[in-house]
């Protein structure tokens, strides 16, 4: 199982090696994906220079942090009010909670949806099979009824049969 911790480093630093601080972790294990991150320590790292690889900054994008540095840089040139900033940021965060939702509702009818297709194949083939079986069992019942009686009179004709070999076999000794 693969959990990657996000962390701040030095460039220089070596890949696995050493680091300043680490701001998170993810988790590519679950659906959808898991990312506990420190977000106030990764805009300040973002504001002090910090430029994070392209498989950080999607991550960091996608959980909005991005955008965070982005309004910030916006209030700090005086273009907008930490408030506006504060407002964009939660609508966003509103609108891509509520994506999110309705892609897991999405997933989660389209289980529901596959589920019930299986469910009744398996139906369609149970039927075929009882059917197969029912057909089977039909062909074989009339020879078996026919066997019976056939046993039967063979049987009839038997204790005659008998009775007039002995009778004949008692004239002989006779």
């Amino acid at each position: 199982m693969a959990m990657y911790d996000i962390v701040v480093a030095e460039a220089r630093s070596p890949r696995d090696g050493r680091f300043i601080e680490k701001i998170g972790t993810y988790n590519p294990n679950t659906d959808p994906s898991t990312v506990v991150l420190k977000s106030e320590r990764a805009v300040h790292w973002l504001m002090v220079g910090a430029e994070p690889t392209d498989t950080a900054r999607s991550i960091l994008s996608h959980e909005g942090i991005m955008l965070r540095k982005h309004l910030q840089v916006g209030v700090n040139k005086g273009a907008i009010t930490q408030e506006q900033a504060d407002e964009k940021f939660s609508t966003w965060k509103q609108d891509k909670e509520g994506r999110v939702t309705g892609a897991s509702d999405v997933k989660q009818q389209q289980k529901q949806q596959d589920r019930e297709a299986r469910l009744e194949a398996e139906r369609k083939v149970n039927e075929a099979r009882a059917e197969a079986i029912a057909k089977k069992n039909k062909v074989e019942e009339p020879v078996a009824e026919a066997a019976p009686a056939a046993e039967e009179g063979a049987a009839e004709e038997t204790p005659a049969a008998t009775e007039e070999s002995t009778s004949t076999d008692t004239t002989a000794a006779e």
